[in-house]
This record gives structure tokens, sequence and C-alpha cells, in this order.
């Protein structure tokens, strides 16, 4: 004999599971898409972050009100195991669907980073760990990183003179090598066929153009004095004479850039253009546009000789005397200012 179900009490069941299951999705829709007031915040996940992890830094920092509410609409949503590192910003008001979203998705900040003219590597890479959390070591061991440079197809060292000075906008969860590729392709943009052309025109290759350019750009602070300080440079090397460039002591000191001291002039380094002849190996900062094109236009004069007049400007002089005067006035100017300082 079968079993007989009471069709009233089967109605009955059917309606409970009905009330139940529709309780159940209400819950979930409250949950996940309701909106609730939450304070305003920039937060930080770390790499391999829990659930817990991210949702006790979520409830710290005002953003959520239960960590058992976002940790249950992590495992509704599947996103336990997505939950992706980096910075990221939550205004109010917010819902757990939108925040969970924003983070499985990685939407993190972006930051907009300058980096201005004639910044060494070494400086980008604490500018960029500052900015947007970038490990600065590792930055500068792919720099440095040979097999990273041939890839760019750069004949040169290092990428030192290749990280194009611009504005850049990076998220918060850059890598290394996104972050290269953005300055390096900056730069091979900017430096145009022509640009290389007109260099081997004037008897330098790609990488000597760039490594004056960045002299110009470490010595020279007014754009029209540019192309002046690469006809000081081009003349000298022209004639066989030492470049002393300063700028190339600079890229020496580890305490740099600062007043240089005698000295300093005789660190042992083929970078040292006091005591070693021509360019020195490679670039000594990333120099910008003004300075290349100074380098493939310098001014049609004959300076050998630049002294710094302390207000960013130069006196140029074509020869020895010349500079020696200017060199006497600049110190005239500097005992008088210290004495009126004592």
């Amino acid at each position: 004999m079968g079993i007989r179900f009471n069709p009233r009490i089967t109605r009955m069941i059917l309606i409970a599971s009905a009330a139940a299951l529709l309780a159940a999705v209400m819950a979930c829709v409250i949950l996940l898409f309701v909106p609730f007031r939450a304070i305003p915040a920039e937060i930080r996940i770390e790499r391999g972050s829990s659930a817990g992890r991210v949702a006790a830094l979520l409830r710290e920092n005002g953003v959520i009100r239960s960590e058992t509410g976002f940790r249950a609409a992590v495992r509704i949503l599947g996103a336990s195991r997505r939950l992706e590192a980096g910075r990221y910003f939550f205004e109010s008001p917010q819902s757990h669907y939108r925040i969970v979203s924003a983070i499985r998705n990685g939407r993190v900040m972006r930051m907009s980073v300058t980096l201005p003219e004639g910044m060494t590597a070494r400086r980008t890479a604490g500018l960029l760990s500052r900015a947007v959390d970038l490990d600065s070591a590792a930055f500068m061991a792919a720099v440095r990183d040979s097999a990273m440079v041939r890839r760019y197809g750069i004949s040169a060292a290092s990428l030192e003179g290749y990280l194009f000075p611009d504005t850049y906008r990076f998220s918060t969860s850059a890598t290394v090598d996104e972050v290269l590729d953005a300055m390096v392709g900056s730069f091979r943009r900017i430096f145009t066929d022509s640009m290389a052309a007109r260099g081997r025109d004037m008897g330098f290759d790609s990488h000597q153009v760039i490594t004056l350019a960045s002299l110009v750009e470490g010595e020279a602070l007014l754009d029209e004095e540019r192309p002046l300080v690469a006809a000081v440079y081009l003349n000298r090397l022209r004639i066989g004479m030492a470049l002393q460039a300063c700028p190339t002591i600079q890229y020496l000191l580890p305490d740099g850039p600062r007043r240089l001291l005698n000295r300093d002039l005789h660190i042992e380094s083929p970078y040292n253009t006091y005591l070693h002849p021509g360019l020195p190996p490679g670039p000594v900062n990333n120099p910008g546009l003004a300075s290349i094109r100074a380098v493939l236009n310098p001014a049609p004069v004959n300076y050998l000789y630049m002294v710094a007049n302390g207000d960013g400007s130069h006196t140029f002089s074509a020869g020895l005397d010349g500079h020696n005067r200017a060199k006497q006035r600049l110190n005239r100017i500097r005992r008088e200012i210290s004495r009126r300082k004592g």
C-alpha cells in the first residue's frame, strides 16, 4: 500500500519552502545590494590577504559595518580566492556587492606621477615607491638588467637616460614591467628616427646623444641656455678638451645633488669627466625633450667655458681669460653675500 500525502499538508510545506527561499533570496539581496553609510576611506590590501584579513581592514577603516556580512558576500560571489592587492578608495554609500566587485576586479586607485626632467633612475625609484608602492629595489634591478635593456632594443648598459620624464597615470598595483613599458615607450615615441639621423650626421650614435643631453639637463636650468650649454660640451669634445661636466660628479655622489667640493672632482670613476676625457659611459640622468633638441641643434657659438651665476643662469666665455674674470666676479658676489649675512 503506497504512501498517501495530505494535499493540504503538502500545500503548506510548499508554501513554507517558497517563503523560506524567498526570505533567503531577500536576505542575499539586502546583504549584497542595499547600500549602507560608510566612512570614505583609502585602504591598502597586501598581496595574499585572506577574505578575513580584508574584512578586518575594511571594518577598521569604517568601510563596512560587519566583517561577517562581508565574508558572506565574498562567498556568495565566489571571490574568496580572487581578492586583488592594491590601494583602493571607497566612498559612501557603499554596498557589499560594489566593494567585493571592486576588489575582485582590481579596480585600484590610479595615481598621477610626474617625473621631472633630469631625475636619475635611483631617485625615480624612490618617487614611484612613495606614489604607487612600487618595489624600488626591483625597479632598479630591472633598470640595470641587460636582458631588459635588450628587450627594448636599446644599446646601453642600463635604462638610465631612457626613462622619459613626463606625467604618467599608474595604478597602485602596477608592475615594474608596466611602469618601464610606459616610460621607455614614451622615450621611443619622442626620440624619432629623424633625431637619430641628425645625431649620426653630427658623428654621434643615439646613446651618445642621450648621454650629452643628460649633461645639458643636469647643467642648464633655463631653456634658452640649453643650446649654449650643449655648444660648450660639443666644442670641448671637438678639440679634445676635458668636458669637466659637474653633472657627472653629481651622479657619483650618494648624498647629491649638493654643492661640489674639490675632493669630489677626484673621485675615481669612468663617469668623472674631470679625470677622463670624452663622454662618460652613459647618461647621468633622464633628460627631457628640450635638452635632446639642444644637443641636436646647438647654438652657433665658440664658447668653451661657462660659470654658474647662482641664479640659474651662466656666464659663457670663449677664452680662459674671460672665464677667469667671470669666476672672479662670482666670487666677489659670494663674498659680499657672505659679509651681509655675517
